[in-house]
C-alpha cells in the first residue's frame, strides 16, 4: 500500500512525500483508513511505529479546507512529557506545511505563561499540550475546549503512571461527547481498559505486533559488570571504541545524569543531560543539539527520553537499568528507528538478576550476553539459583536497584569510581537520591 491509496488531501500528500515516506507503517494502514470513518480507536503501539502520523494525517485531512474559528482548537493532543508534546507540534507542522491556514501551538510546563498567553489569544486549530499546564490555563479561562472534534491522548500507560489520569477525565469532560477519540498506549492492559471505556465509544482496536518481532532491527546485548569502577571503565571503552554515531545513555536518577554528563564532558565526549529539573530553554537547546548532531552522547532519565525521535541515534546504552520492565522497551525504541539498524547494550550487575529476568519476561526473548577482553567481570554471569530473598550476592553493599554493586571498603560513588578511567583525581563521596 502506499500513502496515495489512503485518500488524503493532495497537500498533505505532498507533505509527505517531502519528508520522504512512500508507504505507510502497519499502524498508520491500519489507523488512517479508521479515522477517516470518524470511529473511536485504541491503539496498542511500540515507540517508533510511526504513531504520530497515524492521528496527524487524518485530523489535518479534516482541517484541511475548514477555515480558523477562533473558538480553541479542533484537534486537542495530550502527552505526557514535554519532549513529546515538541515532537507531535514538529509533525503537525511537516505534515501541514502545505495547509497554509493551520496553525499548532504547544503548552508546556516549563515556558512563560506571557508567551503562551500571546499565543492562546490568536486563533488556532491544534492544540499540543500537556495535562498539568492545560489545567491552568483553562482555569485562568484562557482555553476554549467546547470546539473541539478529535481528542488525541498519546501513550495513555505514561499518562497513568505519572498521576495525570484525573487531569486527563477533567480535560475530556471540557470537550464535546461528540468528538473523535483516540487513545495510544504501549500495551491494553486493565488500567488502559477502564480509561478507555470512560472516554471512548465503541472504539475500533489495533493491537501492533509483539515487542519481539518489534524490536528485530535492534541488536540487544548485556554486559555484566563487577562494581561502579568496572562500570565506567567498560562505558569509557564502549564509547570511545565502538562505532557509534549518537547515544543515549541512561541513568536511574536526574543527579546521576548530570554526574554522568559532566564525566563525560571532561572525558573530550560531546555530552549533555536531559531531565525533567532543566528549564525548558535549556531542554530544547539540548535537544536541537542532538538532532543536528552537534551532541554525541545524551544521558537521560525514563521520563525526559520519553518522545525522542533522533534517526542519527545508532546506540542506546543502559547505564542503569530500569525500575520498570515496560520502560527497556521505550528506552531502546530511541534507537532501530524507521527501519535502520540499532544496538541497545545493557549494563548490569549480580544485583541486577532479578530485574533483568522481569525485563526478559516482558520482551519475550533473552538478552544476549557479550563480553569484551579485558572487561571480562570476576563474578558468574547467570547464576543458577538465585536467592529467593533478593539479598545481594556475598560481599556485595547495599546500593541503590539498578546501579550495581561496590566492593566492600569503598565509597560508593560515581564521582570516586571516576578516578581509574579519567586520569583526574576522585573526588570525595556524594550521596545518591533517588528520583529521575
Amino acid at each position: 500500500m502506499l500513502f496515495e491509496h489512503l485518500q488524503l488531501d493532495p497537500r498533505i500528500l505532498a507533505a509527505v512525500a517531502d519528508a520522504g515516506y512512500t508507504q505507510p507503517t502497519p499502524v498508520q494502514a491500519q489507523a488512517i483508513p479508521a479515522l477517516l470513518t470518524g470511529s473511536d480507536l485504541m491503539v496498542s503501539s511500540r515507540t517508533g511505529s510511526g504513531k504520530t502520523a497515524a492521528f496527524m494525517l487524518p485530523a489535518l485531512h479534516r482541517l484541511a479546507n475548514r477555515p480558523l474559528t477562533g473558538k480553541g482548537p479542533r484537534l486537542l493532543v495530550l502527552s505526557p512529557t514535554r519532549e513529546l508534546a515538541s515532537q507531535i507540534t514538529e509533525a503537525a507542522k511537516t505534515y501541514g506545511k502545505h495547509l497554509k491556514h493551520i496553525r499548532t501551538i504547544t503548552l508546556l510546563g516549563g515556558t512563560p505563561y506571557p508567551v503562551q498567553n500571546r499565543m492562546l489569544a490568536r486563533p488556532y486549530d491544534i492544540l499540543v499540550a500537556t495535562p498539568g499546564r492545560l489545567i491552568d490555563q483553562m482555569e485562568s479561562r484562557r482555553v476554549d475546549l467546547s470546539q473541539v472534534e478529535m481528542l488525541v491522548l498519546d501513550e495513555g500507560d505514561r499518562m497513568l503512571d505519572m498521576g495525570f489520569i484525573d487531569d486527563v477525565k477533567r480535560i475530556a469532560a471540557a470537550t464535546p461527547e461528540s468528538r473523535q477519540t483516540l487513545l495510544f498506549s504501549a500495551t491494553f492492559d486493565k488500567a488502559i481498559a477502564r480509561l478507555a471505556e470512560t472516554l471512548l465509544r465503541d472504539p475500533v482496536r489495533i493491537e501492533a505486533t509483539s515487542l519481539k518481532a518489534a524490536h528485530e532491527n535492534i541488536d540487544q546485548r548485556l554486559h555484566f559488570v563487577d562494581n561502579l569502577a568496572h562500570k565506567n571503565r567498560l562505558l569509557a571503552h564502549l564509547l570511545t571504541s565502538t562505532d557509534i554515531n549518537q547515544a543515549i545513555v541512561f541513568t536511574a536518577t536526574k543527579r546521576d545524569a548530570d554526574l554522568l554528563a559532566d564525566d563525560l564532558s571532561g572525558q573530550g565526549h560531546s555530552a549533555a543531560a536531559l531531565h525533567g529539573d532543566m528549564h525548558q530553554g535549556a531542554r530544547n537547546r539540548t535537544l536541537d543539539g542532538l538532532r543536528r548532531g552537534n551532541l554525541r552522547v545524551l544521558v537521560a532519565t525514563d521520563v525526559a527520553a520519553r518522545g525522542i525521535d533522533v534517526p542519527g541515534i545508532s546506540h542506546v546504552i543502559n547505564y542503569d537499568l530500569p525500575k520498570v520492565a515496560e520502560d527497556y522497551v521505550h528506552r531502546i525504541g530511541r534507537t532501530g528507528r524507521a527501519g535502520n539498524k540499532g544496538i541497545a547494550i545493557s549494563l548490569a550487575s549480580s544485583r541486577d538478576y532479578q530485574q533483568l529476568q522481569r525485563i526478559e519476561r516482558f520482551t519475550g526473548s533473552s538478552i544476549q550476553v557479550h563480553t569484551i577482553e579485558g572487561f571480562e567481570p570476576r563474578q558468574p554471569i547467570r547464576p543458577s539459583a538465585p536467592a529467593r530473598s533478593g539479598r545481594p550476592p556475598q560481599g556485595a553493599r547495599h546500593r541503590p536497584a539498578g546501579t550495581g554493586a561496590a566492593p566492600q571498603g569503598r565509597p560508593q560513588d560515581r564521582r570516586e569510581a571516576r578516578g581509574p578511567w579519567t586520569d583526574r583525581p576522585a573526588k570525595p563521596p556524594v550521596r545518591r537520591r533517588a528520583g529521575g
